[in-house]
């Protein structure tokens, strides 16, 4: 039986943030275009990655649980989960950081990126055989490297502060992607692509590809949010 599993995941994980967007104490809906921009900035390299690993079969997809719309290999809500997920996390961290104050947090950023590049280096070299695991760990290795010390932004511990908080978010999208309480995934991976390590059924590389593209879109988010503000 055809199923619209995928688009309501993303219809259900985006509709309270966007409601919740326009109340008085929030109104990050004044933050809209500066989210699209953003968004769709960095949704073209990610989505350029997508349509690479399909075309190589590190990963695919099950359509019975989509619209069955392809475009460049990939189903339309494939393309959607680009713009949904990402808003969802960008105003989770938005509302946290106004009602918050998280800037205590700054001073975790050397460890926290240290860390973070050495571990992730070392996972990349030991598996330079998985696709999947050694492109995801240069791309997160190179992304810290360019945050903290060219960009040298303060906000990487208050970032990933709240990608923790995200998780229990990314367990229920995630879990659901790639088969947890469905028949089978909508998400395949290619085992020969990936170190083999599941929290639940999600590979651990998605923890960190997710991560990666947070910092990315958050990191645009702000540019565009400070631009608009000068131009006012």
């Amino acid at each position: 039986m055809k199923s619209f599993t995928y688009l309501l995941v993303l219809f259900f994980t985006i509709i309270i943030c966007f409601i919740a967007s326009f109340d008085k104490r929030i109104r990050f809906d004044k933050h809209f275009i500066s989210y699209l921009k953003a968004g769709i900035l960095v949704a073209i390299p990610f989505i350029a990655w997508d349509i690479w690993f399909t075309a190589m079969g590190v990963w695919w997809f099950n359509l019975d649980y989509t619209t069955e719309l392809v475009i460049a290999g990939l189903p339309i809500e494939e393309w959607l989960f680009f713009i949904c997920i990402p808003f969802s996390c960008v105003f989770t961290y938005f509302c946290i950081d106004k009602f918050f104050n998280l800037k205590w947090l700054d001073g975790f950023n050397n460890i926290i990126v240290f860390i973070s590049i050495i571990a992730i280096s070392v996972v990349g070299l030991l598996n330079t055989d998985k696709m999947y695991t050694l492109v995801t760990a240069v791309i997160t290795v190179l992304s810290l490297i360019y945050f903290h010390f060219i960009a040298r932004i303060p906000w990487i511990s208050r970032a990933s502060f709240v990608f923790s908080i995200l998780m229990i978010g990314f367990f229920s999208v995630n879990g659901v992607l790639t088969g947890t309480g469905l028949e089978s995934p909508i998400v395949n991976y290619n085992p020969e692509e990936f170190m083999g390590i599941r929290l639940l059924t999600i590979p651990v590389e998605d923890a960190v590809y997710g991560y990666t593209q947070f910092l990315w879109v958050l990191f645009f988010f702000k540019y565009f949010s400070r631009r608009k503000q000068v131009d006012i």
